[in-house]
């Protein structure tokens, strides 16, 4: 159980109750959670996974330390008919799920990520060789975390974008977006969109939506706590 919170005589409380009820120990503020890593420094919080990421290439067995500075080439577009089919698709499959559990707190890998998990039922040489990208790409930064600042505003920021008809199989598009609390980054996502649109406009707009419906349930979810 995690007890969060700024008061202290509360918080100490709360855990001397809970201990007469149930049998627990107190391990401490909080440093690893779910292969999370947290750190704790006057100005903020720092998250990160790099013991996560550091199992994952020993399972990956990359077989040299090459890294690249970007986790999908340029303008890339996968197709189900690229490459031969894989004579283990399982190891495909297991490495993919992985990174979709990193993608919780790397928004960085969340584009090819969300490329690369469409084919896992049916992965080719080609998208293998994407997948193995990733994961150089990962190499090279895994001292990355992401920050929370002790005092910022609770001022909603958000940035939106998307494709229009980049997926070569269905013509559909991609929107992503992420959302700022102040200087702390609280949401993002990348998905495929629902239908196909026939202008770059009907993309943007259908991405926009999306991203309204998120700041308007975060905003709900804000005023409960008695921020807004």
């Amino acid at each position: 159980m995690i007890i969060t919170g700024d008061d202290s005589e509360y918080i100490t409380f709360v855990k001397a109750r809970l201990r007469d009820q149930f049998l627990m120990t107190d391990l401490g503020p909080l440093r690893y959670f779910l292969w999370i890593e947290v750190s704790s420094t006057s100005d903020g919080f720092y998250i990160s996974q790099e013991k996560y990421i550091q199992d994952l290439l020993s399972r990956a067995a990359l077989g040299d330390e090459r890294t690249v500075e970007t986790p999908m080439e340029l303008n890339v577009k996968l197709q189900p008919t690229d490459g031969d089919p894989l004579s283990d698709p399982m190891r495909y499959h297991h490495l993919v799920g992985s990174l979709v559990y990193l993608v919780v707190i790397r928004p960085n890998i969340s584009y090819p990520v969300h490329i690369l998990s469409q084919f896992v039922s049916a992965p080719s040489t080609v998208h293998y060789s994407h997948l193995l990208r990733v994961l150089r790409y990962l190499h090279g930064t895994i001292t990355h975390r992401l920050f929370f600042p002790r005092s910022s505003s609770l001022q909603l920021q958000c940035y939106s974008d998307a494709t229009w008809a980049s997926d070569p199989s269905d013509r559909r598009s991609l929107s992503t977006y992420c959302v700022f609390l102040g200087g702390s980054l609280i949401a993002w996502k990348t998905k495929k969109q629902t239908a196909v649109f026939r202008s770059s406009v009907e993309a943007e707009l259908r991405d926009m939506a999306l991203l309204t419906a998120e700041v308007t349930w975060l905003r709900w979810l804000l005023a409960d706590f008695g921020s807004l």
